[in-house]
C-alpha cells in the first residue's frame, strides 16, 4: 500500500520565502568517526551520528535555518521513512513526502580519525513504479503551485531515471515559478535540455556537457553560456575552495571566499543552492544572490554537521565575500 502525508497544503503564508525541495531518493545518513578503520576487522565506532539526509533534504536544512518557509518532498518508505519526516521537525521543515511501503535507504559515512579518510556505503533503496511516480506527481503539482523556488537535487530511486526530472521541470514551469536543478551525470544531461532556471555543475560536470577542457576561466565562461541556449537562465560553476563562476543575464560573475577552517565539506554545495533558491525567492540581484550562496555554503564547511550552518558565521563572513562582474 501507497499512502500520502497529509502535509500543509494550502495553509503557508507568503511573510517569508517558500522553497520547496525535492529529494526523491532521500535517506538516514550515519556518520560514524573510528580510530584506524581496518576493512576485514571488527571496529569500534567512537561515535555515531544519524541525519536526514539526501542532496535535497541537505537544502532543506539551510534554507529553514535562515528563515525560509520549507516543505520538503519526494519519496520516503516504512520505518525510517517516518524517522526522516520526524528528524526534519526540530528544523522547523514541513514533510510532504509520498510514502511507500519498503524501508528507505541508508548512507554510511565513516570517519577515520586517524588517516584524515573518509570511507562512504550507499544503499541502492527501494523500486519506484509508475504508479508511485503518478501519485507523487499529482502531490507535486499542488506543492509547486505553492512555492515561491523549487529546488530538484540528487539522485533518483531505481525504477527512474531523467525523464522523471523533466517532468517535475515541466511542471513548475507550468505554475511559472523558478527551478534549480542540482543533479549530474546523465540527470544532468537530460534535465537541462528542457530549461531549468538554474544549473549548478562542478569542473567535472560541465566539462562532460560539454566536451571542453575549461583549464581557463574563459573557457569556462564560453562552456556555461552553451548550457544556457538550453534555455537554462542562470549556471553557476562550482570551484571548490576557489569560489565560483556565474553566467547569467545580468552578466558574468566570479565570487572568492576567504580562507575558512574547514570541518567538514560534505553538503556544502546543497548549501549554497539553499542560499540561491532563497536569493531568487526574494528576487535580489544576482550579483547578491551569489554572495549570500557563497556565504552560507563557507558557513557550512565550518560546522561538523552535514547541511548545517550558523548565522553568526555566515553575517561575518558576508562582507568577505569578493564579487567580481568579469562580464556584462
Amino acid at each position: 500500500m501507497k499512502t500520502e502525508e497529509s502535509g500543509q497544503i494550502g495553509s503557508k503564508k507568503k511573510q517569508v520565502p517558500h522553497i520547496l525541495t525535492v529529494t526523491l531518493n532521500a535517506a538516514i545518513d550515519k556518520r560514524y568517526v573510528v580510530e584506524g578503520f581496518q576493512t576485514g576487522e571488527v571496529n569500534r565506532v567512537k561515535e555515531c551520528v544519524y541525519t536526514p539526509g539526501g542532496k535535497g533534504l541537505n537544502v532543506s536544512k539551510p534554507a529553514a535555518i535562515y528563515g525560509a518557509d520549507v516543505t520538503a518532498t519526494g519519496f520516503v518508505g516504512g520505518y525510517a521513512g517516518r524517522y526522516i519526516v520526524e528528524a526534519l521537525r526540530p528544523f522547523h521543515i514541513t514533510g510532504a513526502f509520498y510514502h511507500l511501503d519498503a524501508e528507505s535507504r541508508s548512507c554510511i559515512n565513516i570517519w577515520d580519525e586517524t588517516r584524515q579518510v573518509q570511507t562512504e556505503f550507499l544503499e541502492p533503496g527501494f523500486t519506484v513504479t509508475e504508479s508511485d511516480f503518478q501519485g507523487f506527481l499529482k502531490k507535486f503539482r499542488l506543492l509547486a503551485g505553492e512555492a515561491d523556488v523549487v529546488t530538484i537535487s540528487g539522485s533518483v530511486p531505481r525504477g527512474l531515471d531523467g525523464m522523471a526530472y523533466q517532468k517535475l521541470i515541466r511542471e513548475v514551469q507550468q505554475v511559472g515559478k523558478p527551478v534549480i536543478l542540482d543533479t549530474s551525470g546523465k540527470l544532468l544531461e537530460q534535465g537541462i535540455a528542457v530549461g531549468p532556471t538554474m544549473v549548478k555543475p562542478n569542473i567535472d560536470e560541465i566539462r562532460m556537457l560539454t566536451g571542453k577542457s575549461c583549464e581557463q576561466t574563459e573557457e569556462m565562461v564560453q562552456a556555461a553560456k552553451e548550457i544556457r541556449k538550453y534555455g537554462v537562465d542562470i549556471v553557476a560553476v562550482s570551484l571548490g575552495a576557489e569560489g565560483s563562476l556565474m553566467v547569467c543575464g545580468e552578466g558574468v560573475f566570479r565570487a572568492e571566499v576567504p580562507e575558512i577552517q574547514a570541518v567538514n565539506t560534505v553538503g556544502c554545495g546543497d548549501s549554497m543552492t539553499a542560499g540561491f533558491a532563497l536569493g531568487l525567492a526574494k528576487r535580489e540581484p544576482m550579483e547578491e544572490i551569489l554572495r549570500k550562496a557563497s556565504a552560507i555554503s563557507a558557513a557550512a564547511a565550518m560546522r561538523k554537521e552535514t547541511g548545517f550552518f550558523v548565522r553568526e558565521d555566515m553575517e561575518r563572513l558576508l562582507p568577505q565575500i569578493k564579487i567580481t562582474k568579469i562580464q556584462s
